[in-house]
């Protein structure tokens, strides 16, 4: 993990995180007692908010982890081959994308992208490099494109995505209006605290998305090809890349092979 000096940001109102949806939010923390001091519960919601009470509220970077995995995608329809004894060659289908999303310290995530400002864009632009780009726009961006492979005698295969994101660590330091017990800076959950995540996708300079894919072929007749097959293509938590057991056989895709269409 590496870590990075804060630099002074400008007093200009900044509004770091207004995340959705925000009444669910505001349903699970009590809103502020003005006769005391913020809570970090309370900072967390009135930056979540863009509450007026607010005159800047700020991510504050601490230390990042370039590569951090995402979740584990299947990202193609799934070929069925069960039943015949020699392999297929199919064609696949396979769409992803990828955003910026924040993660609070009691595990409330959002997606990143709707409706950030610029502490957060300002954070992720230092950790671009030669080879990565960190976008400062709010944009999804997508990966879609068309490859035959080859599906294994008596078995279900689709492709699988995780990826690569800048795993961005640090705290909300809000800014009041009004002085409470005498400040008005509060933070969320401490100073120096790393517990606040912001995940910012990495996207190779020809405009992929940068990651994992793999093919996954699944014996037919077994507990994870019947989990499959009953799911009808609906979102399922996969194990990872050579993580799915006797059953299962994985074949990574490197970078240099994956192409929009």
């Amino acid at each position: 993990m590496g870590t990075r000096t804060r630099k002074h940001r400008s007093r200009k109102k900044r509004i770091t995180l207004a995340l959705a949806p925000v009444a669910a939010l505001a349903v699970a923390i009590p809103l502020m007692n003005s006769a005391g001091a913020a809570t970090p519960n309370e900072v967390s919601a009135d930056c979540a908010a863009d509450s007026d009470k607010l005159e800047n509220c700020e991510f504050v970077d601490v230390q990042f982890k370039a590569n951090s995995l995402g979740a584990n995608e299947r990202v193609s329809p799934v070929t069925n081959n069960c039943g015949n004894t020699t392999a297929a060659s199919k064609e696949f289908a396979v769409s992803t994308s990828v955003t910026r999303s924040i993660e609070l310290e009691d595990g409330f995530t959002v997606e990143g992208g709707t409706k950030l400002a610029s502490s957060v864009f300002e954070v992720g632009v230092q950790f671009s490099t030669s080879e990565i780009n960190i976008t400062r726009d709010e944009k999804t961006t997508g990966l879609s494109f068309s490859r035959t492979d080859t599906v294994q005698p008596d078995s279900i295969a689709f492709f699988m995505w995780s990826a690569k994101r800048t795993d961005v660590s640090g705290f909300l330091r809000a800014t009041y209006k009004e002085a409470q017990d005498g400040q008005k800076v509060f933070f969320s959950p401490s100073e120096g605290a790393t517990s606040v995540h912001v995940f910012y996708p990495q996207i190779l300079k020809n405009g992929t998305p940068d990651g994992r894919l793999w093919l996954r072929n699944v014996k037919c007749g077994t507990p994870q090809a019947n989990g499959i097959l009953n799911s009808e293509n609906s979102i399922r938590v996969e194990p990872g890349l050579d993580e799915g057991g006797t059953n299962v056989t994985d074949v990574e895709i490197p970078v240099t092979e994956i192409s929009q269409s």
